[in-house]
């Protein structure tokens, strides 16, 4: 592509439009429309309409307005500093646009580019701060879908934190120099404690931070934030867990995060694996509790990426008990457990009416002791058992559970790798489970839920777990293919 075809044909600019008039004329949906974009801003927004339609009416007594009821007439957009003409009758929005142009007012004509002197674009609104996304014209659609992307990646309180900079410019500007120390400060108000202490709505704790690290006083402080990561599935991480990795230096990840997780955070952000899985931890638990506190005592915005949801099996409870000892800022980031993936991945209810009300998550590891746990007693009444961990421990979970009373024909679903792409299913009944320990392929993280309310799950894309001792079809085709070229 040459340069020339990769230039704008129209200028980006923002136009100051404050109490100023800004006159609309239509009676329907795009008139509607035009409204609420402009009622983003301050200006003064006259809409008229000869007959406002139901939804023109509706969206102006939302923004508290009411249609100018008259006819079309230039001399309504006397004073006016920006026109746009959606009537829906193309003749007239272009006669409106001439009116316009002869009274040097820029005019915009719905779904007419040529007689458009400016583009509307899809906005994204944090005030003061304004993010416009325009394609010419050539993909509305694609507009509204890449303002959606951007408005899902910039937190709530971006435009409380800009008003607060705002306070401070002044300050900032007599007391210091231009160039690097003045950089220096606004990188560490955007992206330090300050912006925690918006984030969390503590403007006053916020105000504190800024005026100390204006006179000097105050070190960078660091923050941990303890990061569910989901089942693995990449889309699957939430909004907040997304923002957090942008802002971190430091991600500090589990081996069952996959790298296309982890590799949503920042591309400069110090990245270091400490392997927890079984079989083969690299770093036990006092050491990453160390590691935490060492970043967070440097300075350091880090994010502990942990597979699933930090609370739920994931020790959580002893990186937030040594951070609060050591006085290092920290909050949780809640994320998807893997048991809620595996029931999407079944369609499974894992509560359903007048079957199952209750519903229980644990490890296989808590039925290999002497003493049934209480939780065992739940699935006897009917509760929903999701079991993480499984696969090892299998037939020990089926025989103390039939013990325990449950049935050996309830129904049983099994998901390797949940929510991700590499998933695989499996089903069966109670007395099928132990053949789960043969299946020594399963080398990602295995969900295991029992309960009556499984029965009701889609077994169309999964195998029965009683066929486990047989390779899948898959990996016998593999096989075979490698002993033919062999």
């Amino acid at each position: 592509m040459s340069t020339r075809n990769a230039q704008l044909t129209t200028f980006p600019a923002f136009m100051r439009i404050d109490t100023r008039k800004v006159a609309i004329f239509g009676n329907g949906a795009e008139a509607a429309a035009k409204a609420r974009l402009v009622a983003n801003t301050s200006a003064e927004i006259s809409v008229y309409a000869d007959a406002p339609e139901a939804e023109l009416n509706d969206s102006l007594s939302r923004l508290g307005l009411a249609p100018v009821l008259e006819t079309y007439a230039a001399a309504q957009m006397d004073g006016a500093t920006l026109v746009f003409a959606a009537t829906g009758d193309a003749a007239l929005d272009r006669r409106i646009v001439a009116d316009a142009r002869a009274r040097r007012i820029p005019a915009n004509a719905v779904d007419q580019p040529e007689f458009c002197d400016f583009l509307t674009p899809a906005l994204v609104n944090r005030a003061p701060v304004a993010i416009a996304i325009g394609t010419e014209g050539a993909g509305p659609v694609l507009a509204q879908m890449i303002r959606a992307r951007i408005d899902q990646m910039l937190s709530p309180s971006l435009g409380t934190l800009a008003r607060l900079a705002q306070d401070y410019r002044v300050a900032v500007d007599r007391l210091l120099p231009r160039g690097v120390a003045r950089r220096v400060f606004w990188r560490r108000f955007f992206e330090a404690d300050v912006a925690t202490h918006v984030d969390n709505g503590e403007l006053s704790l916020a105000r504190r931070a800024a005026t100390r690290m204006l006179r000097g006083r105050a070190p960078v402080p660091g923050h941990v934030w303890l990061v569910g990561a989901g089942p693995g599935a990449e889309d699957l991480l939430t909004l907040r867990a997304q923002r957090a990795m942008m802002e971190a230096d430091a991600i500090v990840y589990d081996a069952l995060v996959p790298e296309d997780v982890v590799a949503l955070g920042r591309r400069d952000a110090e990245r270091i694996s400490v392997g927890k899985r079984k079989g083969c931890h690299s770093k036990s638990q006092a050491d990453i509790n160390q590691l935490l506190v060492r970043l967070g005592n440097e300075g350091k915005r880090v994010v502990r990426l942990k597979s699933g949801d930090p609370l739920v099996f994931g020790r959580a409870g002893e990186e937030m008990a040594a951070l609060r000892d050591a006085g290092v800022s920290f909050e949780i980031v809640p994320g998807i457990t893997s048991a809620l993936a595996a029931a999407a991945d079944f369609e499974l209810p894992l509560t359903l009416r007048g079957v199952a009300s209750s519903l229980v998550f644990t490890t296989g590891h808590d039925l290999t002791g002497a003493a049934l746990p209480d939780w065992a007693r739940l699935a006897v009444s009917g509760a929903t058992l999701c079991v993480y961990m499984g696969r090892t421990v299998a037939a020990s979970v089926a025989t103390r559970l039939i013990e325990a009373g449950l049935p050996a024909d309830m129904t049983v679903a099994i998901v390797e790798n949940a929510s991700r792409g590499d998933r695989r299913l499996f089903h069966g009944t109670l007395a099928d489970l132990p053949a789960l320990e043969h299946r020594s392929e399963l080398s990602g993280p295995v969900m295991v839920v029992i309960g009556d309310a499984v029965a009701g799950a889609n077994f169309d894309h999964s195998t029965p777990i009683a066929d486990g001792q047989r390779e899948p079809a898959d990996v016998a085709q593999t096989r075979s293919t490698r002993t033919q070229a062999a």
